[in-house]
């Protein structure tokens, strides 16, 4: 597994997850100006279990399918990682079936146990997504086990395209029938949006069935034949601990609403101002936290099977040189992530909410402390798809656990101070990945004996970073004065900053020519700084 297909396999998720959420953006963003943080709270309580069982059936299971396929490709038995796609998917098609007919059919008992009137038809709306999505996972697994990222990439797209048309335009219709309605038509975009997806990747996979059938017959001499029960307890011995970490924070989210909204009554808050903290907390701030991770999750998702082939073939060399470049392109992405969102959180809030003004400055503070999280989720994530790959699967989710204890513990303890408050929550989420990622750290040494370049990968972006994020604030104040606009002049400062990281992190040698031209596209974007440093002369050297 070359580290070409590595980089360029992250990259075009990340692509992907970018567009992805700026597709996103139009739907959740319109959503909240419409209904307020009141509303969005509302919708809000709808996805917290959705999530948890889409965990339960798609997080453990696409991993252990892409590590599988990737492990038989390396040794050239294509005709068993095929085998491993056939069980998987008849494998989903039953969790799924199980998630579905528990969401839906139990649609009514959730209502009564969250205390939320009529949210039954939010539920109803959403659970044929839960039969949808595990299919479609066991497809985007397969193909990412090869290496090929495009058909997740493409039927990514298509999901989250057909999501926001349909979810923005039922909601918009129903916007006079009430929040209820508007949920329901809301959330009902999402098991559209599925339904496209799977088609898409369907179709990728129909079209990619000869190619994927003569490799199959061309190395039938390395095919091994495996039981079905054989594959089927491979699968669950390497997804179910992963499944079981993927849901310690899910859980942990749940049980915060709980916790958060009791703490701040305990503490003189009314239900009504109790009730706007949290909706200002996961209507404003959540959303914005989540961009940085897609590209997180791009590197993860190409990570896992690269590391995976190394391991089978005994490839220590190639195993350090992706767990270390990963680490490194994380920071790369992670640290001005939470530092432009740190320096910008007002200005950014008040361009994307103009509806809902007032609610979306108070909420400054609480998504200035939560981007610190983002740094820490970064290295967190890329250390557990190393261990995932190296077949340690059960210590992330250890880690993860000590982590998801320290944040009920903070949480419940300084959400009760007064001057805290709801920012106790950001706090505790900080604390969980914090704990998380030194104990992942500590055991990738010492199962891979790998020493980390802490200059390259931690203190030369947090630099760069922190001047970033000086001149992209500096740039939205002067521009702000000048035109009085708060849209163009955060949108300058974004630019600006954007621009500044970049030429510093080609200065510092943070990223060379080599990892650049091994992008896609990167032999011409190479071209392109050799160009501008011949014309300019700025003397960039990043060999």
């Amino acid at each position: 597994m070359s580290d070409n297909k590595f980089l360029k396999g992250a990259a075009i998720l990340g692509v992907a997850g970018i567009v992805t959420k700026i597709i996103g953006v139009f739907f959740r963003i319109p959503l909240t100006n419409w209904v307020g943080a009141e509303g969005i709270a509302y919708y809000s309580l709808v996805y917290p279990i959705y999530t948890l069982f889409l965990i339960l059936s798609t997080s453990g299971i696409p991993v252990a399918i892409s590590r599988m396929v990737a492990e038989r490709i390396a040794v050239k038995n294509y005709g068993g990682a095929h085998r491993v796609f056939q069980v998987s998917v008849w494998l989903m098609m039953a969790l799924g079936a199980i998630s579905f007919a528990l969401v839906h059919f139990g649609a009514g008992w959730i209502e009564s146990a969250l205390k939320a009137p009529d949210s039954r038809f939010a539920f109803e709306a959403v659970a044929p997504s839960l039969f949808i999505v595990p299919i479609m996972a066991a497809y985007r697994g397969y193909f990412q086990g090869r290496q090929n990222m495009n058909p997740t990439a493409i039927s990514q797209l298509t999901e989250q395209f057909f999501r926001v048309v349909v979810g923005l335009g039922l909601a918009y219709y129903l916007i006079d029938t009430g929040s209820t309605a508007v949920s329901a038509g809301a959330v009902f975009g999402g098991t559209f949006g599925a339904g496209v997806g799977l088609a898409t990747v369907i179709v990728i996979y129909i079209f990619s069935y000869k190619y994927i059938k003569r490799k199959i017959n061309r190395h039938k001499s390395k095919a091994e034949v495996e039981s079905v029960s054989k594959i089927v307890k491979t699968i669950l011995v390497i997804a179910i601990p992963i499944t079981i970490g993927a849901c310690i924070l899910p859980l942990v989210n749940t049980a915060d609403a709980a916790i958060v909204m009791r703490r701040l009554q305990d503490t003189g808050w009314s239900y009504a101002e109790s009730k706007l903290l949290w909706g200002r907390l996961e209507g404003y701030c959540t959303s914005l936290i989540g961009m940085p991770q897609v590209l997180i999750q791009a590197i993860v998702m190409s990570l896992v099977p690269a590391i995976a082939a190394g391991y089978k073939l005994k490839n220590h060399k190639e195993i350090g040189q992706n767990i270390q470049f990963a680490m490194r392109a994380s920071m790369v992405i992670g640290f001005p992530c939470a530092v432009g969102i740190f320096a910008m959180a007002k200005p950014i809030l008040m361009m994307l909410y103009p509806g809902q003004l007032q609610e979306a400055m108070d909420a400054a503070p609480t998504l200035m402390v939560m981007s610190l999280s983002v740094i820490f989720s970064s290295t967190m994530q890329t250390l557990t798809g190393a261990l995932q790959g190296i077949d340690k699967q059960m210590l992330p989710v250890k880690n993860l656990a000590y982590g998801a204890i320290a944040k009920v513990a903070f949480t419940y303890i300084l959400v009760g101070i007064p001057l805290i408050n709801i920012n106790g929550a950001p706090i505790g989420t900080i604390a969980t990945y914090g704990i998380a990622s030194i104990l992942n750290l500590k055991d990738i040494k010492k199962y891979t004996g790998i020493k980390f370049d802490n200059m390259q990968i931690f203190v030369k972006p947090f630099i760069n970073s922190a001047i970033m994020g000086v001149l992209a604030l500096l740039s939205y104040k002067i521009v702000f004065a000048v035109i009085h606009s708060n849209s163009l002049a955060t949108l300058i400062g974004i630019i600006i900053g954007g621009i500044s990281y970049t030429v510093l992190i080609l200065v510092t040698k943070t990223i060379t020519t080599e990892e650049l031209g091994r992008m896609p596209k990167g032999d011409k974007l190479v071209k392109i700084i050799d160009k501008v440093n011949n014309k300019l002369n700025l003397k960039i050297k990043i060999k």
